[in-house]
């Protein structure tokens, strides 16, 4: 029988889950089972607890017929622990280290209490950290042992599940469980204390205590919320039950109030329109259980003496005053915008009192750099699936020359843009809009994202302020609030995106649409590729793809190119790409010119260069996950993986050489690179069950019907259903136009 059950309810948390995990199974004190139960959930969570019960045995999956809830999830965990005391543990928080270490120590200190309480902290996701107002009290208690009659001050700690461990005979023996709804933590968290006989405390900051910034249970308003005067009442029927609790029956009744006031005060619980309502039932709920001789608390008095004498009306009165010398106080710290910054938002707004053409698309990529990526390939499927959608694309002044025939744009930042983004119905970018364009009623904003994250991205990077560039999150948190829908190209970014960008938006599973003519090319295609980037017949083609280094400045091939392309022989001929981000290199253009390499930087097309290639050369660039659905080698040449790790932050080790995140084979040094060809071992057997796993794990969602299924959805109100599992692209390797050697033989003749 373990020490410890931590039960663990996930809904929607896939993108938190597996750190939730890890808290727990990295624990130094190893006597605990996880009770992990997937409520249903329509993300991957399921598939995340199968995966570790796979792992390691001290994980008990269950999963939920149907979806009931936090409380009805913990319930079912209960049924299947076998430890001697519970934690009730969300699928978005997380354990410090050394926690259970400290609690299994306070447990035998105290021998044994029926609960045992511990601090927490919470953590934002702007990486911000607030303790909890409680370590005094706790810590106040010692080694003592009490009931709550005997210190009621104890009533006051945050009533939550999981700042306690209860133990499970206590817990079981009583009949407890969560009832229905939210808020059912608050009403079974004051049962408890106010049953146990034995309660203990420690000071021990265990529970890291998460504050998302969109999807947890109480964070959106609606009719939800009103049954926390049902959990309440509750609570009283319990006391109603037990006359020697009625010494502190004011206390729990100032408790209960206050919490009514919390909700009625934030607008993603109660709506505006909701408030009128709410304040009446909290009055009606007041007046019924108000205790003999309550005195109001001294601070914030006036509330709940609105509350008793059920005006809203003289609640509100009070409440605009204090917000009034709230807002003048903030007035007088506002500077005011630049004269031609108001000019411009004056027009946009102008232009946002116009109606919402439905038959109006915005298009862009990379910062205005025209018709490409996942935007690009949305836009072509439309104009065959929706005609009647007119795309227009936002580019920069310069990027106008490189667009092709017929295609309808908008220079960036021109009375022209904001007219007709003003306008659009459908806004798609595999960036962002800039921080000034408003999200309108009726339109539909598509976040396509251009890569699967290795590197951390969105809110990760406040903690690599190099990989940060001085970057404005709060500016961040306002352009995805935008979004309605994201695209994801595998479960790993579903999980990444959620965390990194929290906001409102629908995930969808659907692939990247750029990655659809992988499937579609033929071999003239191919052919005709390659022969215009003047890759010889019968020669192997190695596109080299390094990607952007946070900490240094402009294209520094990490390879000597020369003297590479000597090395692999004749009948290897070395593409060469440089991240978009850098400018054209002269020595790259030296090189091309004596026939070492060439130089592929400015092609307007990453797709074409993947379908050109037999194999990929490349480092950290999320290339590597497009170019796996090919099904072609992928070599990593990681020379300075240790200081890119450290600078910028990765979500997995790619040169573990583990299934599933090692794509193939791997070289810390330019000779080790030469070897990895000469010796065969770019295609050998090993290489190739790497990249199987590699591609089972992101190309899942890759069929070649990605740009598809979005026009279906966005557009024309369809869905399609994904495939289930990697479908192989059209022509792989051997089956490509002409080929060259798949074998060590790529040296001089």
């Amino acid at each position: 029988m373990p020490r410890f059950t931590i039960v663990i309810a996930a809904y929607r948390v896939q993108g938190y889950l597996g750190a939730c995990l890890d808290s727990v199974l990295t624990q130094s004190y190893p006597d605990l089972e996880v009770v992990a139960v997937d409520d249903r959930s329509p993300d991957h969570c399921g598939a995340i607890i199968d995966a570790y019960a796979a792992r390691d045995s001290r994980v008990v999956p269950v999963h939920q017929r149907v979806n009931s809830g936090p409380g009805r999830a913990r319930n079912a965990g209960v049924e299947r622990a076998s430890g001697d005391y519970l934690l009730f543990l969300d699928g978005d928080d997380t354990l410090a280290p050394g926690t259970l270490q400290g609690l299994a120590d306070r447990l035998a200190l105290t021998h044994d209490p029926d609960i045992l309480y511990f601090n927490h902290v919470r953590t934002y996701w702007s990486e911000r950290r607030a303790p909890s107002l409680f370590g005094e009290l706790l810590a106040s208690a010692g080694t003592d042992v009490f009931s709550a009659v005997e210190r009621p001050e104890f009533l006051r700690l945050f009533a939550m599940s999981s700042n306690r461990v209860y133990h499970r005979d206590f817990y079981t023996r009583h009949g407890f469980a969560f009832s229905e709804g939210i808020y059912e933590d608050a009403l079974l968290s004051y049962k408890t204390m106010l049953t146990a006989r034995r309660i203990a405390c420690v000071d021990l900051v265990g529970l890291e205590y998460r504050q998302r910034r969109v999807g947890a249970s109480t964070g959106s308003p609606g009719e939800k919320h009103f049954i926390i005067f049902q959990q309440y009442a509750r609570l009283f029927d319990f006391l109603d039950d037990r006359p020697q609790l009625d010494p502190l029956r004011p206390l729990l009744f100032e408790r209960a109030v206050s919490h009514f006031l919390f909700c009625l005060d934030r607008t993603s619980r109660v709506a505006t329109a909701d408030r009128s309502r709410f304040f009446a039932r909290a009055a009606e709920w007041y007046r019924a259980h108000l205790p003999a001789g309550f005195t109001p608390p001294v601070e914030g008095r006036w509330r709940f003496e609105a509350l008793a004498s059920g005006s809203f009306l003289r609640y509100r009165e009070h409440e605009l005053a204090v917000r009034a010398a709230a807002g003048a106080r903030k007035l007088r710290r506002t500077v005011r915008p630049p004269l031609a910054a108001r000019a411009k938002q004056g027009l946009y707004r102008l232009h946002r009192q116009r109606p919402v053409d439905p038959q109006l698309a915005v298009y862009s990529a990379y910062w205005g750099r025209g018709v490409l990526c996942n935007p690009g390939a949305i836009y072509h499927r439309a104009r065959e699936l929706a005609p009647e959608i007119h795309g227009v694309w936002a580019v920069k002044k310069s990027e106008i020359e490189t667009l092709p025939e017929g295609v309808d744009y908008v220079v960036t930042g021109t009375r022209d843009f904001y007219r007709t983004v003003a306008r659009a119905k459908y806004l798609i970018n595999n960036v962002n809009f800039p921080n000034e364009v408003v999200k309108r009623p009726g339109t539909v904003h598509l976040q396509t994202f251009h890569g699967t994250p290795l590197k951390c991205m969105g809110l990760d990077q406040q903690r690599y302020p190099a990989a940060a560039g001085g970057m404005s999150f709060g500016n961040l948190l306002k352009r995805i609030d935008r979004w309605d829908f994201a695209l994801s190209s595998n479960p790993h970014s579903s999980q990444i995106w959620e965390r990194v960008y929290p906001a409102a938006y629908r995930l969808l599973e659907y692939g990247y649409p750029r990655n659809d003519v992988f499937f579609t090319a033929t071999e003239e295609d191919i052919r005709r590729i390659r022969e215009e980037l003047g890759i010889p017949a019968g020669n192997t083609a190695l596109l080299y793809a390094p990607t952007l280094r946070d900490y240094q400045k402009g294209f520094t091939p990490r390879l000597d190119l020369e003297r590479l392309s000597r090395e692999l022989g004749p009948k290897a001929t070395l593409l060469v790409r440089a991240h978009y981000s850098y400018r054209p290199d002269d020595e790259l253009a030296r090189l091309q010119e004596a026939g070492s390499v060439i130089d592929v930087s400015r092609h307007r097309s990453v797709e074409e260069l993947c379908l050109a290639a037999d194999a990929l050369i490349t480092d950290y660039s999320s290339m590597m996950f497009d170019y796996a659905v090919l099904d072609r080698p992928v070599v990593i040449y990681a020379d300075d993986w240790d200081i890119y790790r450290s600078s910028r932050g990765v979500y997995f080790d790619l040169l573990s050489g583990s299934p599933g995140e090692t794509p193939g084979a791997v070289a810390r040094t330019e000779r080790e690179l030469v070897e990895v060809f000469r010796e065969g071992r770019w295609c050998d057997a090993d290489a190739t069950a790497l990249r199987t796993a590699f591609r089972a794990r992101f190309c899942r969602f890759d069929d070649g019907r990605a740009a598809e299924r979005v026009v279906r959805a966005l557009m024309l109100g369809q869905d399609l259903e994904l495939p289930l599992a990697p479908t192989p692209p059209a022509r792989p390797l051997a089956d490509s136009a002409p080929a060259g050697p798949r074998g060590g033989v790529l040296t001089a003749e």
